[in-house]
């Protein structure tokens, strides 16, 4: 039987900032992961099809947790524009990274490149065990400490159970917390696509009939990372398309901003489901990331929101260690689960009201669309406010706000 004080279920993104992030602070920490990293990246492999769109806040968060050169030093693209338009209509929004005195708005990274970086990092900690490949099998909620079983046949005990273990989240199920959830009726297509004209450093999106098409630049200058949101059946015809004519459709739903488009990767599709657990927290356990809750990738927030409950969690664990109060306590927890509830229920619910805003062609609705986009773009002091929330420095916690700046200035 080994003690921790955490012990986080999932190795993820999410799970492995979490204790990178609690190095330092006298808590023990645990990981418990089924596939351990590869270990290795090569700049000549191809684009992975899973990326994210990393934010002003997760980058400050990352450069706090000492990986963020690292995940520079294995392949990373800064985006220093910003533009989203619909289909057929006068409406679009534009931001520059010049404009506001930056120098980037974000980042596109492969999602294995911040994990990979994250596990390197995690595994060097001195304050860090990780059991991999495994799982949990059970846990027993007792009053001091929780009891685990893994699936190695390892048992550990902890103070506090962390839920980092994705959107059907074995510890959250076991804990018999509630989740509200809805099928988007979409599903995002994935893909890898070289395109005639150079992207820029330019992230686009495009609203169209039936859909959301975002082009995100990738390090190469020809190549984009898509992610194509559609009706499911839409989604699985395309993904099954001859190349030429799915490359048709692709550079005329993208009225043709970068020229033709050549598809070079595999097609991938994922059904897109919203999901808002009732408790962030309970005795004993707290959830993050996935496991809390999931968005419509459309502003390609969900990774952020999730790296920013860590955020928040580091901060809380940190101060409760401090004051010797015991960190497993549901009423102690309250605090972030307050915070990290309200943030994540505002992002649902904006992205719900964007996307139902924007669905179908009703003639009023495209014009107010249309009208929505075009004040955005030009109501004086109304686009930094835009450009703020949507690199993250709305939603920092106050640990992390008194962290030097990186890049913003707005």
């Amino acid at each position: 039987m080994q003690s921790f004080d955490v012990v986080i279920a999932g190795g993820g993104m999410v799970g492995l900032a979490l204790a990178c992030g609690l190095q330092g602070s006298g808590l023990r920490i645990a990981i418990v992961e089924e596939h351990p990293s590869t270990g290795t990246f090569d700049a000549s492999d191809e684009h992975a099809l899973r990326v994210s769109a990393i934010n002003a806040a997760s980058e400050r968060l990352l450069t706090q947790l000492g990986v963020w050169q690292n995940i520079l030093a294995m392949r990373a693209n800064a985006y220093q524009g910003m533009e989203v338009w619909e289909q057929d209509s006068f409406g679009r929004i534009q931001f520059n990274a010049a404009e506001n005195g930056l120098t980037h708005l974000g980042y596109i990274i492969e999602n294995h490149v911040i994990r990979q970086a994250l596990w390197q990092r995690a595994e060097s900690l001195p304050d860090v065990t990780i059991f991999t490949p495994s799982s949990f099998s059970n846990v027993a909620w007792g009053e001091n400490e929780a009891f685990i079983t893994l699936s190695d046949g390892n048992m550990l005990t902890s103070r506090l159970v962390i839920g980092a273990d994705g959107a059907h989240s074995w510890l959250r199920q076991h804990a018999d917390i509630p989740l509200a959830f809805w099928d988007y009726e979409h599903h995002a297509l994935v893909a890898t696509i070289r395109t005639e004209e150079p992207h820029a450093g330019v992230a686009r999106q495009v609203f169209h009939s039936d859909g959301i098409l975002a082009f995100l630049p990738l390090s190469d200058p020809y190549l984009c990372s898509i992610v194509w949101s559609l009706p499911a059946e839409s989604a699985q015809q395309r993904k099954i398309m001859e190349p030429e004519w799915f490359n048709r459709q692709l550079s005329v739903t993208f009225d043709m901003h970068l020229g033709q488009c050549e598809l070079i990767s595999e097609r991938q599709t994922i059904p897109l489901m919203g999901r808002y657990a009732r408790n962030f927290a309970a005795h004993r356990l707290a959830l993050l990331g996935d496991a809390a809750h999931t968005i419509h990738p459309l502003a390609g927030q969900g990774v952020n929101l999730g790296f920013m409950d860590v955020a928040e969690l580091i901060g809380e664990l940190r101060r409760l260690h401090r004051q010797g109060k015991d960190i497993g306590q549901y009423l102690y927890l309250g605090r972030y689960e307050r915070r990290r509830k309200h943030s994540a229920a505002m992002m649902l619910a904006g992205m719900q009201g964007f996307r139902q805003l924007f669905d179908g062609n009703n003639p009023a609705k495209k014009l107010l669309r249309g009208i929505g986009l075009s004040l955005a773009d030009n109501l004086p002091g109304l686009k930094p406010q835009l450009l703020r929330h949507a690199m993250g420095l709305n939603d920092l916690p106050d640990w992390l706000v008194s962290q030097p700046p990186s890049v913003e200035k707005i």
